[in-house]
């Protein structure tokens, strides 16, 4: 359950000198929090697996610098012995060893999502959260990049890795904290932001959710928690936009393609405009393809202006944004064989991908090796999933990525299923296993002109390094 709001605000206030002890803290999102945390005057230590080289990995490394102590050992040792609260990233379960000492002792355990909602809660702090089922890092990475450019100085947290902007993380100083709000576990519940953007809300995440309706009502419930004062930022063209910004007291406005909206993006080739009531504000130059990374770049725009940064700072820092990993990401050439890496595995970001690339780039052919990322969204997005290969000439299929599900739903579909359906489709598609044969497969299936994209959430991108490795 989210946290009430006066709960929130009295945790923030009294952060400075409690004891927290962070398990997972070499996450990306949690190494963040920690440093976060210790700015804001707490004390904090942390514990982590060890890297398969061992010592520290990048994010250890860091918070090491910043002088917070990480141990490799989960125990119930591992749990200081003046600990206040034990904050836990979503993959540490129940029984962790740490979490059930913590209980015993009596020492409060939270999640990642509700430590940060209280950081977010501060009376000193003007909050940030994008929401939607599609480009929060994207739109939160160019936000961050454009105040930077700016000569703002924000905090922030991202899901990804934006080396531009110096990671996935910064503890800025001028009192904003930028966060990306995800619906899954319902964890954007527990923000308290001042400014709040919903990007898009599809169905996904089935296996918690029971229905899109119920998908609705939740961010309907996380816009009911922006402040009064503040402002939500929506997708003009959602069906459900109505339902979602029903009786809210911040002020709305709806961004999008149409003449309608109150923010019009307008796209000629790589160039983009972006008009507020009829009134062009801002422009710039397209860094990466597609009308989703247009809508994306606008959304930060809007947010980024709403923040003080302005508007002949925005459209320079935009036009000169490099891009995050995993997102439209050049890999490398193999010959004249282009290799790309992207995170998309809903069927929305999958199709509007491809189609992006396949306008941009141009290829011979367009060879997708996508893995499914858990098998619940598999099954629940079937159809969806089939219809959404037909800007690819090729798909391979590795197995579907296992996670948070139970052996029973993993038994319940299998990558062969996906494949056959993508065949009735009419797409050249194949289930091919393990990653080896499909580097071998592409050895001898790409030819000059191609472009190949790995896609998911998992670790299909080791295919695509390897493709190319094995050319040297």
């Amino acid at each position: 359950m989210p946290q009430p709001a006066a709960s929130a605000a009295a945790s923030s206030q009294t952060l400075a000198a409690q004891r927290l002890h962070f398990v997972g803290i070499g996450g990306s999102g949690m190494s963040g929090l920690a440093k976060l945390a210790k700015q804001r005057g707490a004390i904090v230590t942390g514990s982590d697996r060890a890297t398969p080289e061992g010592g520290d990995s990048p994010a250890v490394a860091a918070l090491r610098a910043n002088g917070i102590d990480v141990l490799f050992q989960q125990t119930a040792e591992s749990v200081p012995e003046a600990c206040d609260t034990l904050v836990i990233s979503a993959a540490i379960p129940p029984d962790h060893a740490e979490v059930v000492e913590a209980r015993r002792r009596g020492v409060e355990v939270v999640k990642y999502a509700q430590m940060l909602g209280r950081l977010m809660a501060s009376p000193q702090t003007t909050g940030v959260a994008i929401a939607g089922t599609h480009g929060k890092s994207t739109t939160t990475s160019i936000l961050c990049h454009a105040l930077l450019q700016s000569d703002l100085d924000p905090s922030f947290i991202l899901g990804a890795h934006c080396e531009q902007i110096g990671g996935g993380s910064r503890a800025g100083n001028n009192g904003t904290l930028i966060a990306e709000a995800c619906e899954y576990d319902r964890s954007f519940h527990n923000y308290r932001p001042t400014h709040a953007t919903i990007l898009n809300v599809e169905a996904d995440h089935l296996d918690l959710y029971s229905s899109i309706d119920e998908i609705f009502e939740s961010f309907a419930t996380f816009a009911r928690l922006i402040d009064p004062e503040g402002s939500l930022l929506i997708h003009h063209e959602s069906p459900h936009r109505l339902s979602i910004t029903a009786g809210l007291d911040a002020a709305v406005e709806t961004l999008g393609f149409a003449s309608q909206a109150d923010w019009r993006i307008k796209v000629d080739g790589d160039q983009v405009t972006l008009h507020e009531h009829g009134k062009q504000v801002c422009a710039w130059t397209q860094p990466l393809p597609g009308d989703h990374f247009a809508y994306n770049a606008a959304a930060a725009a809007v947010t980024a202006n709403r923040l003080g940064a302005p508007w002949d700072k925005i459209g320079p820092a935009i036009t000169g944004f490099r891009g995050l990993d995993r997102r439209m990401q050049t890999v490398g050439s193999r010959g004249d064989i282009l290799v790309l890496d992207d995170y998309g595995h809903h069927p929305t970001e999958i199709d509007t991908t491809l189609r992006a690339l396949r306008q941009h780039h141009q290829p011979e052919r367009l060879i997708c090796v996508f893995q499914p990322h858990q098998h619940s969204r598999t099954r629940h997005l079937m159809e969806q999933f089939a219809v959404s290969f037909s800007a690819a000439d090729i798909v391979i299929v590795p197995e579907i990525y296992f996670v948070r599900d139970s052996e029973k739903e993993r038994q319940a579909v299998t990558a062969g299923a996906l494949v056959d359906r993508l065949r009735k489709q009419g797409v050249i598609a194949m289930h091919l296993h393990p990653f080896e044969a499909i580097v071998e497969q592409l050895e001898v299936l790409t030819k000059p002109g191609d472009l190949v994209v790995t896609m998911g959430a998992g670790d299909v991108w080791k295919i695509g390094r390897a493709f190319l490795d094995t050319a040297d």
